[in-house]
């Protein structure tokens, strides 16, 4: 008995394997499918969030560079330049429609309106607020200020928010911890050209030195 109870066993296990395998033959292809998807729109997520990254860091440098423009007609001119997609466009036309050399108390209300809106992204009410800071000066009381340069810092306008912050020791009269402060962000690999000249002159202003830099050390040797 031991002998047919074995083989239908065996015939029964063969069943099952060519039933399973009957299955995944005509369904594998779903699981399949679930797979790629999974894979490319993790991808794909992973894609978008560093493309609206670097698109928002384009376009805050964009801004800020345009708003260092000395005359009224060049720097409305730049902005109007500015590429500027999505809510970027409401925050391009709020500068805009708010340069200061017209209306320095709307500017001022219209950037922080700016930076009280949670609904805008992070990197935009940073930069609304490093700019508030900028273009506020005395009218706004250091302390103030200085709390809100601090919380830019570690984001991406680290380094300008720092440069601010040098600043404002200078307008403290803690000459010292100013130069201290400038020849940091000079020694910063990641500080821009433009920073650098404004840190450097400072810098020279206050009588301190201005220390050399490894990547112009190395070139000049």
């Amino acid at each position: 008995m031991s002998n047919p109870d074995s083989f239908i066993d065996e015939v029964t296990e063969e069943v099952r394997r060519d039933r399973l395998f009957a299955v995944f033959r005509k369904y594998g292809w779903i699981a399949g499918l679930l797979v790629v998807l999974v894979v490319g729109g993790t991808a794909w997520r992973e894609y978008t969030n560093a493309r609206n990254a670097a698109s928002a860091q384009a376009f805050g440098d964009a801004l800020l560079d345009a708003l260092d423009l000395g005359e009224e007609a060049a720097r409305a001119a730049a902005l109007a330049d500015v590429p500027a997609t999505g809510s970027q466009k409401a925050l391009k036309a709020l500068i805009l429609a708010s340069d200061p050399a017209a209306d320095k108390a709307g500017a001022l209300a219209a950037l922080a309106d700016v930076i009280a809106d949670s609904q805008e992204p992070q990197l935009y009410r940073d930069l609304a607020s490093l700019r508030r800071v900028m273009l506020a000066g005395a009218d706004q009381p250091l302390a103030e200020r200085r709390s809100a340069l601090e919380a830019i810092k570690g984001r991406a306008f680290d380094l300008l928010a720092r440069e601010q912050l040098a600043y404002l020791l200078i307008e403290e009269g803690k000459t010292e911890d100013a130069i201290a402060a400038l020849t940091a962000l000079i020694q910063d690999q990641a500080a821009p050209n433009g920073l650098i000249a404004r840190a450097s002159q400072a810098i020279v202003a206050l009588g301190g030195s201005v220390p050399q830099i490894a990547g112009a050390e190395s070139s000049a040797g």
